[in-house]
C-alpha cells in the first residue's frame, strides 16, 4: 500500500494557525509598558530631586550620609498626599528629602483611572570626598555614623499595590 502525500494546503493551514495561536497566547501574556510616573521622565526626576534637595550646613558639619525610604501617594492631578518613611539611616535626613519630595507636587501620572496611587522611592545622600580626607574628617564621619537616629519599621509593611521607582542619589561637597 502507497503512502498518501500530505495537502500542501493543510501543512500552510496547520502552521499559519500554529502562528496565530502563538501570536494570541504573546498579546495576552504581554503588558504594554506604562508611561514613567514622574511626568517629564526618569531623568527629569533625578535632576529635579538632586536640584531641589537642600542639605542644610548643620547636616554638612556634621558629614550627614545615609538612605531614605519613602512612601507617598497621588491623586489623579499628581498631588502629593500622605509620606510614610519607612526606612532612614538617620532621622534628620527626613527633613531634605520630604521637603524636595513636596516641591514635586503636581508632577506625578498615575496609571489607569484610580484616583490615588502609592509609590515607594529611595534617596541615597553623600558627600563628595576630598581628595586629601583628613583624620578629623574622617573622624566627624565616625562620629555621625555611631550617633546616627535610624528609623526602621518594627513591623512587616503591608505595601498593596505599588511602584518602586528608582533611587535617587544626591552627593553634596563639604565646606
Amino acid at each position: 500500500m502507497k503512502a498518501q502525500n500530505a495537502n500542501p494546503r493543510n501543512k500552510n493551514h496547520i502552521k499559519s494557525t500554529l502562528i496565530i495561536i502563538a501570536l494570541l497566547l504573546i498579546s495576552i501574556c504581554s503588558k504594554a509598558q506604562s508611561p514613567f510616573p514622574f511626568k517629564a521622565g526618569s531623568e527629569a526626576m533625578n535632576k529635579f530631586f538632586r536640584d531641589s534637595i537642600n542639605i542644610s550646613p548643620d547636616l554638612a558639619a556634621r558629614k550627614a550620609t545615609g538612605t531614605v525610604v519613602l512612601k507617598f501617594s497621588a491623586d489623579g492631578n499628581g498631588s502629593i498626599s500622605k509620606i510614610v518613611v519607612y526606612y532612614a539611616d538617620d532621622v534628620s535626613l527626613t527633613q531634605p528629602v520630604i521637603d524636595a519630595l513636596n516641591k514635586s507636587n503636581r508632577q506625578w501620572a498615575i496609571p489607569g483611572n484610580r484616583k490615588l496611587y502609592d509609590y515607594v522611592i529611595s534617596f541615597t545622600i553623600y558627600f563628595n570626598l576630598p581628595d586629601n580626607a583628613s583624620p578629623e574628617l574622617k573622624e566627624q564621619f565616625y562620629k555621625f555614623y555611631s550617633q546616627r537616629r535610624q528609623i526602621t519599621a518594627a513591623n512587616e509593611v503591608p505595601l498593596g499595590q505599588v511602584t518602586m521607582l528608582p533611587n535617587v542619589i544626591f552627593t553634596y561637597d563639604l565646606q
